[in-house]
């Protein structure tokens, strides 16, 4: 790495802004399905489309805030690999990089000790291998769960699949929901699906993949999203980041409201993950900044918010070693596990 460049401190270290995380949410233990909240969302498309449009042009952070900022989307990442084509060489290599996401150099030139990222998120079949290279390490393994992508194997399939993921020692499942309940407006079997997931997760907590790209409208984006909850997810996601359209601005703020919804009613704080097509340093503080708009501080944690991303790593770096050295590197010195 070149010689550093010595920027001015602001009055909070950048150490502290990105190492003093709120303690761990408690679980969504759900509520009974109440129909007429669900039948009562309706989303204005344009004013949502509207606000998303805008919203980017109003926001910008610069220097040391930046930096605070693209180091906490690092610990928000769940570092992730779903290819056909995954090993256990590629499990291993992509927990080696969640503990050690950036350079020793790097790490020292920004003040902070040490680093890591939000998750490793693998498919279920190399659940055991992950959690054996991230023993002791304090990183949750999320397993993606329940026929992922398409979430149309036998239910009874489904439901093994989450038990072998826990048995395995995943601390997290990511589970797709049967998109046709949504697009049916059966929200009945929607509940009743989710439920039956959640009580297979047990301790492991669970977040819901809702695939928004393919619910047809922005209303049963937020009424499925409504119904998960209800039904007792931990966190709600928008993609398997296999659809033609995965995570976007506009599905972040009807799915951030409809959290901030359920928190009203209940006093229960719900997570939310972005995942597909996140892929650069500028998209990430996009996401970073709507949580901090829509929800509050204590979203921008990663108890609460997570990044789905595999290629989004490699960007940060960049974006931090330019902020350290006036100078951006080639991609391929930074490979992403």
């Amino acid at each position: 790495m070149a010689q550093t460049k010595t920027h001015p401190q602001n009055a909070t270290s950048l150490a502290e802004q990105t190492t003093n995380l709120p303690v761990p949410a408690d679980r969504n233990p759900g509520t009974p399905l109440d129909l007429d909240w669900v039948q009562s969302l309706t989303i204005n498309r344009s004013a949502v489309d509207r606000r998303a449009a805008t919203f980017t042009a109003r926001r910008t952070v610069k220097k040391d805030h930046q930096a605070a900022y693209l180091v906490r989307a690092i610990e928000c990442i769940d570092l992730t690999t779903l290819s056909g084509d995954d090993t256990p060489g590629n499990v291993h290599r992509l927990c080696a990089k969640a503990k050690h996401p950036l350079s020793n150099q790097t790490l020292q030139a920004l003040g902070l000790p040490k680093l890591h990222t939000g998750a490793v998120c693998v498919y279920h079949a190399y659940v055991a291998e992950a959690v054996k290279n991230l023993q002791g390490s304090g990183i949750p393994v999320a397993a993606v769960s329940t026929g992922f992508p398409a979430g149309l194997s036998p239910f009874k399939q489904r439901l093994e699949e989450i038990h072998q993921s826990v048995k395995d020692g995943a601390h997290e499942i990511d589970i797709v929901i049967t998109r046709a309940h949504a697009l049916n407006q059966n929200w009945q079997a929607l509940y009743d699906e989710m439920c039956a997931f959640r009580e297979a997760c047990g301790e492991a907590h669970v977040k819901a993949i809702l695939a928004t790209g393919e619910l047809g409208t922005y209303t049963n984006v937020a009424r499925a999203s409504a119904v998960c909850m209800m039904a007792g997810a931990d966190f709600i996601k928008t993609s398997t980041g296999k659809e033609p359209v995965n995570a976007t601005l506009p599905f972040a703020f009807i799915m951030t409201r409809l959290i901030r919804d359920y928190h009203e009613r209940t006093k229960v704080k719900i997570g939310f993950k972005p995942a597909g097509g996140i892929r650069t340093a500028k998209q990430s503080i996009e996401f970073l900044m709507l949580m901090k708009d829509e929800l509050g501080d204590d979203w921008l944690s990663p108890h609460l918010f997570r990044l789905g991303a595999s290629s989004l790593l490699s960007d940060i770096e960049r974006q931090l070693e330019h902020h350290l050295t006036g100078r951006y590197s080639a991609y391929n010195r930074h490979p992403m596990a």
